[in-house]
């Protein structure tokens, strides 16, 4: 018998749904990866270098494939759209591959990002087949590896724009 709906009072549910944004009622991945968007503009804006976010976006991915498991078993559910944490880890990868200074590349990585998220190209998609935790989170890894790559590869032969 499933467990009761997932509520905001649960550390791990707020995590997880990035703040509560993951129970938006329409578009919840694409809202949970806006959401991450005035952290990386502010990034910019101050100058950090993004390579201080990688250990940081390292333990976020570990947490969330561990606590998407252990949610996931405990309500009976299997990577419900109300995960949001996954998309704002991928947009974390693409940001530390690309690491745009430019509000435009932001928007291009955050465009192209939600492109391989909802695409699933391989090997996201034998990701996104698991069910397990680590499935509902690393296929938007690779999503944002591929997002983080493409603006790397348009930055290159586009340099002026971004």
């Amino acid at each position: 018998m499933a467990q009761q709906k997932p509520s905001l009072k649960n550390i791990e549910i707020i995590f997880l749904s990035f703040g509560g944004l993951g129970f938006f009622p329409k578009a919840p991945g694409t809202v949970g990866s806006l959401g991450i968007m005035p952290f990386l503009f502010l990034v910019n804006k101050v100058g950090f270098p993004p390579v201080f976010l990688a250990p940081i976006t390292l333990l976020m991915t570990v947490g969330a494939c561990i606590i998407a498991e252990i949610v996931q078993k405990k309500h009976e559910i299997h990577d419900p759209s109300w995960i949001v944490i996954d998309e704002v880890i991928g947009m974390l990868v693409a940001f530390l591959i690309c690491s745009t200074q430019t509000a435009a590349g932001l928007w291009l990585m955050f465009a192209l990002f939600r492109f391989f998220d909802i695409t699933k190209i391989p090997p996201a998609n034998y990701f996104d087949k698991m069910h397990h935790g680590a499935g509902t989170i690393l296929d938007d890894v690779v999503s944002g590896i591929y997002a983080g790559l493409t603006v790397v590869l348009i930055q290159s032969f586009f340099p002026t724009l971004f």
